[in-house]
């Protein structure tokens, strides 16, 4: 195995030593070998993330798909990093480049990549594109593309062979599996300062084909993909189904009691017959929901004995993540058949008890509704992707108030356009003071978020003995978030920009007036008030309750207490 040797990684940090003069000193080698390596923990309803013995919130972008492809394309990256006020960065690792010849493995790249973070003061997210990235297979190495038959390709209904690794392919999983593996035992070696503190394994996984008939790749239709549709549902998957009955996914229980709840037969005696509904009214609907569950079973079969692998070696936590259902894909192959997608979640727990969670990619405008879908069934809350702009800006802190999110990460995060002034930075400035503040509140229903836009600019929410309206502030901007926090009986801190919001007492008998109200900062979890807010600069003698103004040019902190008359 190639790895780095001593003078190397030290020109490696010399190289990226100026990165960002303001960074915090890297931790020499081996001195925190002893402190735990990142978990997930419960608290309330949330689940955290820890890191290096306390909670982290990804305050995060994901980077490029082959930004850190090459050494001198990377330096800049990581200067423009550390300045944009992240504290986390998700960056990809490429199969090709890590074993361009089999059995070789190149980790240049890599030990490059944690150094960048390390130097910049961040942590790393690591994203394996191994056999599939966005359904296809495009980042394998050369020595597995051009050998169809060990490594077979997925057939559609057409018999039209796709670029896409069969997850029926054994071999196709032993490579994988042994790459990913190697990958893991080398973070583990050369990372003793946690600078990677989680993995995410393959990318939008799923059967995909953007110009084939409608459902012709809902499945893999090859020869061994007919035998096991046609065979036995695995009683791996028959068990778990039998054990949570009573709390799956709505529909898999509904087509599961369709068919007599059969613990023995082929996909389609225990599931049925798919249907399919072609209309866009009905994106909602689970057409070829069967052929769905089949996939998902293969695909999480594959993937968790990658994850499975690499936990052996170095038992970071690991994710899935999954491109979206939506009302322009609406059926499975249209979006990646058998994706980690909420419908099939079940299956993917059965399957892939080594994956921790499934995680959205949310580039849709039904941005609240994918939330919650992800959230059933108690899978936690983690956007590795997402638009950034002002979008992002706003749902970012909507995001992490509404759901306790462990993390936010618009994609593109390096894209050069942002350079003369990203709307996000603003947002992740006034987040990072809030941290504190936010993992203690995370899941203990003591925090909302707040989200406006021009089709629906109020939106009311109840905290506490509060009624809370937020309002979109006349302005320019067409989409506003904030967070509140309950810190008292009567005492909220509220951030945002260009919103109005708005108290009232649930008991109505009572009128709700401003008391005090400052605008200040947080340093290290302290509260520090800048200065007294007051006629204006609030909503205070209006007969819509007690009101806070968050402007449009500026995030603001606002630390507001409150009182009740009759």
């Amino acid at each position: 195995m190639k790895s780095l040797n001593l003078t190397t990684l030290i020109l490696l940090s010399l190289l990226f030593a100026s990165c960002n003069q303001s960074a915090k000193e890297p931790v020499a080698e081996n001195q925190n070998s002893s402190v735990q390596i990142p978990y997930l923990e419960k608290q309330g309803t949330a689940s955290r993330l820890v890191v290096d013995g306390k909670p982290f919130l990804m305050i995060a972008g994901e980077l490029h798909n082959s930004t850190c492809g090459g050494l001198e394309y990377m330096r800049p990256v990581w200067r423009r990093m550390a300045e944009k006020n992240l504290n986390s960065v998700i960056a990809t690792v490429s199969w090709e480049l890590v074993e361009p010849e089999e059995g070789k493995f190149d980790f240049i790249l890599v030990d490059s990549t944690i150094i960048g973070a390390r130097e910049a003061g961040l942590k790393l997210v690591l994203i394996w594109f191994g056999s599939w990235k966005n359904a296809g297979s495009v980042y394998i190495p050369s020595w597995v593309k051009k050998d169809y038959k060990k490594y077979p390709r997925v057939i559609d209904e057409d018999g039209k062979p796709l670029e896409i690794l069969s997850t029926l392919g054994k071999e196709s999983e032993k490579a994988d599996t042994k790459a990913f593996a190697a990958l893991m035992k080398h973070i583990k070696e050369v990372d003793n300062d946690h600078t990677v503190i989680m993995m995410q394994v393959e990318n939008e996984i799923g059967v995909l084909d953007y110009d084939g008939n409608p459902g012709a790749a809902r499945r893999d239709f090859s020869d061994t993909a007919n035998t096991a549709f046609s065979g036995p549902v695995p009683a791996k998957l028959v068990d778990y189904l039998v054990k949570n009955k009573e709390n799956l996914f709505t529909e898999l229980k509904k087509v599961w009691a369709a068919n007599g709840f059969k613990t023995e037969g082929s996909w389609e005696e225990v599931f049925g017959k798919s249907t399919f509904k072609p209309d866009p009214k009905d994106w909602q609907y689970y057409s070829y929901y069967t052929e769905e569950l089949f996939m998902a079973w293969n695909y999480a079969s594959y993937i968790g004995a990658v994850a499975s692998a690499g936990k052996k070696e170095y038992p970071l936590p690991m994710y899935a993540n999954a491109w979206l259902k939506q009302p322009s894909t609406r059926w499975p192959g249209k979006y990646p058949s058998g994706g980690p997608l909420p419908q099939v979640i079940d299956v993917w727990r059965a399957a892939a008890p080594s994956i921790d969670f499934i995680a959205p990619d949310i580039y849709i405008d039904e941005f609240t509704w994918t939330c919650e879908e992800f959230m059933r069934s108690g899978n936690p809350l983690f956007i590795p992707e997402t638009r950034g702009g002002e979008a992002g800006a706003a749902r970012a802190l909507y995001t992490f108030g509404e759901y306790s999110a462990g993390c936010f990460a618009p994609f593109g995060i390096d894209n050069p356009m942002w350079e003369k002034g990203d709307p996000l930075d603003l947002t992740y400035g006034a987040l990072r003071k809030l941290e504190p503040l936010i993992l203690e509140h995370q899941g203990k229903g003591s925090m909302r978020g707040m989200l406006v836009d021009s089709k629906m600019p109020v939106r009311k929410l109840e905290l506490g003995n509060y009624i809370i309206e937020a309002r979109l502030a006349s302005g320019n901007m067409k989409m506003s978030g904030g967070l509140i926090i309950q810190t008292g009986p009567d005492e909220f801190i509220c951030t945002g920009r260009g919103l109005d919001v708005f108290f009232s007492a649930k008991d109505n008998t009572f009128r709700t007036a401003l008391d005090i109200v400052d605008e200040g900062t947080f340093r290290d979890g302290e509260w520090i008030p800048e200065r007294r807010l007051n006629g204006d600069e609030t909503h205070a003698t209006t007969f819509d309750g007690a009101g806070l103004r968050l402007p449009e040019e500026r995030i603001s902190i606002q630390k507001v207490s409150l009182y009740k008359y009759k």
